[in-house]
């Protein structure tokens, strides 16, 4: 590693601060911090006679191991010179400080939330919706555990890992709801079409017209949609627009020009669960929020691709904060993957920020990734029916998630169509 220099000649205190440079190699995650630099111009001018200068450890300092500056100060001191010195010797202390992931994310964290982001024109803030009566389901679909509950269930303790007989259950499953969701999303973009056709003036579809689509769709397969129920939630999907992070539930809402909607499909077929989600565009939408769309679908996609038999989950986290920090996205951490497969939510618990958690994947094991980006805050706040959860300062959220099959050498995105 390099040593600090000093070089070039001196005239003044202010140019033997400035011609002052350490010399190091490029590392991340150090932090360099000169600190104690007490000189009198006195001391200044006599140590710019000097005929050479040099840089030594601090003789107070311990003794170090061997790494960048090792925690040993070093101490600025001149030769022995014939000029005596009118004040005390001063000292330059060099303080290295290597800086962890989780307190760097922190650092980045806070000069994002520090900056009065102005990207996005703000939309009217979201309003609840007329909220219809639940929707049955025939007797002869087969029904999750909790059904007829109101009680939130416990996140399991055992891990989704199948044999061939269950992961062919996955396959099925998880390609219904990626059709479901494929349908839902038309459902977006048809509105939109006739609008700008201006075929059909006025009529917009609302979030609850989507939730009856798909619960239709759902149950003609003869499966159950299994958010319908689950802790009393009371739709058959969730549809999250704008600044609702998650678990938005469907009303009357009409879509607007320039929204954003995140429609989360979940179907229980043939006693196994497929999960996933997609954010849609409406219309015309702002190149800022196009941008977070986009990169929170790219989060999921390198999330996944870290993924294999032996891996570490918190390689998930890790892969997906430095994406979204390089376009100064926020990545919410209260929302996890979780395993799915026969029991709905179960471990592992997916992080999809930084995380030292411990765990390693295993072949045949299936989980989820679904990442929430936002462009302000990732605090967030529940409305009183103990679901819709919004980003605290109102700033847009997206989010993206697939159900995966863990492989010997990756990673089999079960929910495509």
């Amino acid at each position: 590693m390099a040593q600090p220099s000093f070089s070039g000649p001196a005239h003044s205190s202010s140019s033997i601060l400035s011609q002052f440079r350490v010399s190091v190699p490029p590392c991340r995650g150090f932090i360099l911090k000169v600190a104690a630099f007490s000189w009198r111009r006195e001391m200044a001018d006599s140590l710019a006679r000097s005929a050479s200068l040099r840089l030594s450890p601090s003789s107070s300092s311990p003794s170090s191991k061997p790494s960048l500056f090792a925690g040993a100060p070093l101490v600025f001191s001149p030769a022995p010179v014939s000029v005596k010195p009118t004040c005390p010797k001063g000292r330059l202390v060099i303080v290295c400080k290597k800086v962890s992931g989780l307190e760097e994310a922190m650092r980045i964290r806070r000069e994002r939330e520090l900056q009065s982001t102005k990207r996005f024109k703000r939309r009217p803030p979201l309003r609840r919706g007329r909220v219809s009566p639940q929707l049955p389901v025939p007797d002869h679909i087969p029904k999750p555990p909790y059904f007829g509950s109101t009680l939130l269930p416990e996140l399991a303790s055992e891990y989704q890992i199948h044999d061939s007989d269950g992961i062919a259950h996955m396959r099925a499953a998880c390609e219904l709801a990626a059709r479901v969701l494929d349908y839902a999303g038309k459902m977006v973009k048809v509105y939109m079409f006739m609008v700008a056709s201006v075929l059909v003036l006025g009529v917009r579809v609302t979030t609850d017209e989507i939730d009856k689509a798909v619960h239709q769709m759902i149950i003609e397969a003869g499966a159950y949609p299994s958010p319908l129920g689950y802790g009393a939630f009371p739709k058959s999907v969730c549809t999250s627009v704008n600044e609702c992070m998650c678990h938005g539930i469907p009303d009357s809402r009409q879509l607007q020009d320039g929204d954003i909607i995140n429609i989360d499909v979940t179907v229980y077929l043939n006693g196994y669960h497929g999960d996933t989600s997609k954010t849609f565009l409406c219309g015309n939408v702002s190149d800022a929020l196009k941008k977070l769309v986009q990169v929170t679908e790219e989060c999921m996609e390198r999330g996944i691709a870290v993924c294999k038999d032996g891996a570490s989950f918190k390689k998930i986290g890790k892969r997906i904060s430095e994406h979204a920090e390089k376009y100064g996205f926020g990545v919410v951490e209260r929302f996890v993957g979780h395993g799915v497969g026969t029991v709905f939510h179960s471990q592992p618990v997916i992080y999809h920020h930084r995380n030292e958690e411990p765990g390693t994947m295993v072949e045949g094991q299936t989980f989820t990734i679904e990442p929430i980006l936002t462009l302000g805050s990732i605090e967030c706040r529940t409305w009183p029916d103990n679901w819709t959860t919004l980003t605290a300062d109102g700033s847009p959220a997206a989010q993206f998630e697939h159900t995966i099959l863990i492989t010997r050498t990756g990673a089999e995105i079960l929910t495509q169509c």
